[in-house]
């Protein structure tokens, strides 16, 4: 399992019904685009499939928490490129960073952290990864060197001005 990806990417394209008036991406439409790429980034590079895995084995990922940056607007019919990498992860826990770019990846639009909790469904309660997942957590986690998200905007911030 070793060599895996640790960014993954994957491109989208802005549609109408998700805009508002001014042909801006909605706010909460940022979460569906982004965390819909996630999950179809983690079934194309590591096999998982969060909804397969969930009927099969009782367990899933829930989220504990987003943390969400609208840095520059994304428009209608614009095709974007959005990353993913996970930053942390721990026995009950992952967090993971999601960015949307333009295309060329010149321009950031939005950086989104989510806290994701191992969840067994059928009890109700958290659970703790088993040895597959941790191998693959260990052969996949990319840490940053930012501690908190404020940190981690202002320095995605900078190193993108042209």
């Amino acid at each position: 399992m070793e060599n895996l990806p640790k960014i993954l990417e994957s491109k989208s394209k802005i549609r109408f019904q998700d805009c508002d008036p001014l042909n801006h991406l909605n706010n909460s439409k940022y979460l569906d685009y982004l965390i819909n790429a996630r999950e179809d980034q983690l079934i194309t590079h590591y096999d998982l499939d969060i909804f397969e895995t969930a009927k099969t084995t009782g367990t899933t990922w829930v989220v504990g928490s987003h943390q969400i940056s609208y840095i520059r607007p994304a428009f209608v019919m614009e095709t974007v490129t959005i990353d993913s990498q996970l930053l942390q992860f721990s026995k009950r826990h992952l967090l993971v960073e999601i960015r949307m770019w333009n295309e060329a990846k010149t321009e950031l639009k939005a950086v989104l952290w989510s806290s994701f909790i191992h969840f067994n469904i059928l009890k109700g309660k958290a659970h703790e990864h088993n040895d597959k997942y941790i191998n693959l957590f260990e052969n996949a986690v990319l840490p940053i060197t930012e501690t908190n998200f404020d940190e981690r905007i202002k320095s995605l911030r900078l190193a993108t001005v042209s």
